[in-house]
């Protein structure tokens, strides 16, 4: 059986949102606090999303990280997110961290995170402060991913590889934090029904012009997790 594909995930219809949840308050959350709940973190904790659902597939799981930023900012902080290229073969043009498949000489899924970081958005690694990680999450390719949380400079300076990366951007952690923004969507084709999170942003891009950023699928999901994880 294959999988269904969503071409267009604007256009699936949203069954409804998560807004009887309440917000996070970020703003109220320093370094220090940040560091303090990956520190106090107790093993075994079952995240919200596991993964895409158990579709049949006969690729071999492998693993990959990628790196979920938090940038300080005056106004509080800020998530690094990227727009993928749109000549891509996967995910051509889809809103995700930076990251990608684990390699050998990765020791951790720490290292792979801030590899691809590095040779994506040329963030160099000796300016990421890591805190820790959030348990994998299964992609429908699976891909077994470890989202790595790290702090970043207060203003990074980035420079992109333009073969996969179109635009790097910030978007509120406080916005991504508010369940009221997760928007639910179900997707049905030839009789398989798929659930999936969207977190849609209205913001300035990094040429200043204003545009919607449509964060859905596991990026979404990931960012989802987090939010429990914030909110233990």
């Amino acid at each position: 059986m294959t999988r269904p594909r969503i071409l267009d995930p604007r256009a699936v219809p949203v069954a409804g949102t998560d807004a009887h949840l309440p917000a996070l308050d970020v703003q109220g959350l320093d370094a220090q606090g940040l560091r303090a709940r990956f520190r106090g973190a107790k093993p075994g904790w079952t995240p919200e999303f596991e993964g895409d659902g158990p579709w049949p597939s006969d690729r071999q799981p492998a693993a990959a990280a990628v790196l979920v930023g938090l940038v300080p900012r005056p106004h509080g902080w800020q998530v690094l997110l990227t727009r993928r290229t749109d000549h891509l073969r996967d995910h051509a043009g889809q809103i995700s961290f930076p990251g990608g498949r684990q390699e050998p000489a990765d020791a951790d899924a720490a290292a792979t995170a801030l590899r691809e970081a590095e040779e994506e958005v040329g963030l160099p690694r000796q300016q990421v402060d890591v805190l820790g990680t959030l348990p994998p999450y299964t992609t429908v390719t699976r891909f077994v991913v470890t989202p790595v949380v790290a702090l970043l400079p207060p203003a990074p300076v980035l420079r992109l590889d333009e073969f996969e990366v179109a635009e790097a951007f910030e978007v509120p952690l406080q916005h991504l934090m508010t369940p009221a923004h997760h928007q639910r969507h179900v997707f049905q084709a030839e009789g398989i029904e798929r659930q999936f999170l969207s977190m849609p942003w209205q913001g300035r891009g990094s040429d200043g012009q204003q545009r919607e950023y449509f964060i859905w699928g596991a990026t979404a999901a990931m960012l989802r997790n987090l939010y429990r994880f914030l909110s233990r």
